[in-house]
């Protein structure tokens, strides 16, 4: 998900709300769903979207929204923090997880460990690949049961809710295994290469 440009920063630090054992260090709960971009909401029709893996700079699998529908679907229900302070628990998502999609590829394993996701409007983002796999990641395509939508990222985004919300990227259209972890957008103008909400890893140096 896009973030905030880097100098709006924060204003102080919130005390956290409601379960202290689900709301990490400097967020504050919403009952909302605070919608930040970086730019234009893309408005992507379904019959021309598509989505990609690559590794080493050759396809691996290239999908169309019909044939990424038909892949087996996981329902999760997680806790999302963004990184700027807002937290919102308890939300349900549908999608294609990481392994899946590795498993339709024919490939037991990721063959790089690190990973960059790439997007509609020109937005990347990099993760490694560890918190991709055995479930930790999916690319989701509903939201409490009804089709994302597009401010939201829709209609796909990469969920990987344990990290700040930031490298959960709106509207994917790919994602690229890579030897070395690469800065996405908002890594390349400062914020944390990693976003661990419990450790507070909102910028580089964090």
């Amino acid at each position: 998900m896009s973030e905030p440009p880097i100098s709006r920063g924060f204003h102080g630090r919130k005390k956290p709300e409601g379960p202290t054992n689900r709301v990490p260090p400097g967020q504050h709960l919403v009952s909302d769903f605070p919608v930040l971009s970086a730019g234009p909401t893309p408005q992507t029709k379904l019959e021309v979207w598509s989505f990609t893996l690559e590794a080493g700079g050759k396809l691996l699998k290239e999908w169309s929204w019909a044939e990424f529908e038909a892949l087996p679907q996981t329902k999760i229900k997680t806790d999302i923090h963004c990184v700027t302070t807002w937290s919102k628990l308890g939300t349900n998502w549908q999608g294609v997880t990481i392994d899946d999609l590795l498993a339709a590829c024919g490939l037991s394993e990721p063959p790089a460990p690190y990973v960059l996701a790439e997007c509609d409007g020109g937005y990347t983002t990099n993760l490694p690949v560890e918190d991709l796999i055995e479930g930790k990641a999916m690319i989701a395509t509903r939201y409490e049961g009804q089709p994302l939508e597009p401010e939201h990222g829709g209609p796909a985004r990469l969920l990987v809710p344990h990290l700040y919300f930031w490298k959960s990227a709106k509207w994917v259209r790919g994602i690229q295994f890579r030897e070395g972890d690469e800065p996405g957008f908002w890594e390349a103008l400062g914020y944390h290469i990693y976003g661990d909400p419990w450790r507070e890893q909102r910028y580089a140096g964090d």
